[in-house]
């Protein structure tokens, strides 16, 4: 079977990358602080294994900033573009990695399934998609 991959890239186009949409199956809306400092708003991402996912090229161009004592976030060192979450030293997320929905190419054939950490989500907004909802993830 060939899994069909859905291809992304950053603002200036300096780094490109792609997913295999069938194994990234994780798709949220991440209203915490961190993701809205790091995102401008809320960080909403599609998520999957890391070795369904490849850097196409500007591997250079990627920095990395560890955001807190578990995870790191990934972005373009040319434009600044907010690309990627790892949470590399929690178990459960090492051997997976989150892509800005906001960098993939259109149309992608996915939607979000739901919102997390509404909890402290801005009040500067509403949420009202009718997606799934939880306080926390």
């Amino acid at each position: 079977m060939t899994s069909t991959r859905i291809a992304g890239r950053c603002l200036c186009g300096a780094v490109a990358f792609s997913v295999d949409a069938d194994a990234f199956d994780n798709r949220t809306a991440c209203h915490c602080a961190q993701c809205r400092r790091w995102s401008g708003h809320y960080w909403a991402s599609i998520s999957g294994p890391i070795d369904e996912f490849k850097v196409d090229t500007g591997e250079d161009k990627i920095k990395w900033h560890q955001s807190s004592e578990f995870a790191k976030r990934g972005f373009c060192s040319e434009c600044g573009s907010s690309l990627f979450w790892h949470g590399h030293k929690l178990d459960a997320y090492k051997s997976r990695i989150a892509v800005a929905f906001g960098a993939l190419d259109t149309p992608t054939g996915v939607t979000l399934d739901q919102h997390i950490f509404i909890a402290d989500k801005g009040d500067y907004y509403e949420l009202a998609d009718g997606v799934p909802q939880l306080d926390r993830e």
